[in-house]
């Protein structure tokens, strides 16, 4: 199950990435690694972007970038 996937209000954890190169990075870069939690806190009307919460602080990213993010339920 990928990220966009998740529903408002749920926690899931982070099992792996499947972007390579500098999306990777990127995401790396923002706290996203395999193990960390994430609650899905909202999405915009049109469903991009989407507001997350991780590491203790609050991200907005891409739909094409959570499709990236494979993660399971807490």
């Amino acid at each position: 199950m990928t990220l966009d996937e998740i529903k408002i209000g749920q926690k899931c954890m982070v099992v792996s990435l499947g972007s390579s190169g500098m999306l990777r990075r990127r995401i790396i870069d923002m706290g996203i690694t395999p193990g960390a939690i994430i609650y899905k806190r909202k999405t915009a009307p049109f469903g991009d972007p989407i507001e997350i919460n991780v590491r203790g602080y609050e991200l907005s990213i891409r739909r094409s970038e959570a499709k990236e993010i494979f993660v399971e339920l807490c």
